[in-house]
């Protein structure tokens, strides 16, 4: 499918008459774009993020991938799990996975589609276990920063796969996909999944032009916590060799970086604190090596 119209919905969910003169909408149009849980934590906040979404969504095709890990830890703390992590990734054993089950699935996931659906957009809920659009493989021993290596348990690594039918379909019908981070193994394995790693493969899979990474900073800061306009692979590895950047942010430079080797052109780390531009505002330009797939060289 090279063009598509995108189809328009009323606030009644009724879909308009789509008119001759409405752009056509290309594959490689398609904007992904991961949101951190931390914007979506009260109900102003939600409406809001919401608003921002359906606009979005409205000017191009638009798949959605959230995370949630701080309302993941305040449920662990009150049934009395211990948090675990490193280099800012969760160590997920069995009851860990099942707290994260619940709340990004059941919680998070359905107050952020039912708000997106009244502001105007017709969203779907999902997770990377439906139509395994978020396959995985079990992650191998990890070796952190300080060069030991420990288990991950029960969490996931975003493998390459062809483009999802199920959410070209999605969009084409003029919806708006919007998946939790839970992945699922081939032999049906549910897994916890970093959002920032299943949004960078995600965007790759559907051969996206842009990654939009949102969350609570203006993009990437350097060592006066001023906002760096654009980041390339030497200026990361500065900025991790001096320990300017925290571990959270180093897991998103990484996925981006993935991203961009994996032939998505436009990967940028936003601020969505108060809006969500797509197009402009505050934040960092992710200027890492690229790497164009075969399949695109062939059209050179």
């Amino acid at each position: 499918m090279d063009t598509t119209f995108t189809p328009r919905f009323d606030k009644h969910g009724v879909r308009e008459q789509a008119s001759r003169s409405e752009p056509e909408i290309r594959v490689r149009d398609m904007l992904v774009l991961k949101l951190g849980g931390d914007l979506i934590e009260s109900g102003s906040d939600v409406k809001r993020v919401a608003g921002d979404l359906a606009k979005a969504a409205e000017r191009q095709p638009t798949v959605v991938v959230h995370g949630g890990g701080h309302e993941i830890d305040a449920e662990m703390k009150r049934a009395g799990i211990r948090k675990q992590a490193v280099d800012g990734l969760r160590i997920t054993d069995e009851s860990t996975l099942e707290v994260a089950i619940s709340v990004l699935a059941g919680r998070v996931n359905t107050r952020l589609v039912a708000a997106v659906n009244a502001a105007g957009r017709p969203a779907v809920g999902l997770t990377g276990a439906d139509a395994e659009i978020g396959l995985a493989e079990l992650a191998p021993p990890y070796r952190t920063n300080a060069g030991h290596v420990v288990k991950l348990g029960l969490v996931g690594d975003p493998v390459a796969t062809a483009p999802h039918k199920l959410l070209s379909q999605l969009v084409h019908a003029g919806y708006t996909p919007i998946i939790a981070s839970i992945g699922v193994t081939r032999d049906g394995q549910l897994v916890n999944v970093n959002a920032d790693a299943l949004a960078a493969q995600l965007a790759v899979n559907l051969h996206a032009t842009t990654l939009m990474v949102v969350g609570t900073t203006a993009g990437v800061l350097d060592i006066d916590q001023r906002s760096l306009p654009r980041i390339n692979d030497e200026d990361i590895e500065r900025l991790v060799a001096n320990g300017v950047i925290s571990a959270g942010m180093v897991a998103k430079l990484t996925s981006c970086r993935a991203a961009r080797q994996g032939g998505v052109p436009n990967v940028r780390i936003i601020d969505g604190r108060t809006s969500i531009d797509v197009n402009g505002g505050t934040g960092t330009i992710i200027d890492t090596a690229t790497v164009v797939p075969e399949k695109e060289k062939a059209k050179l």
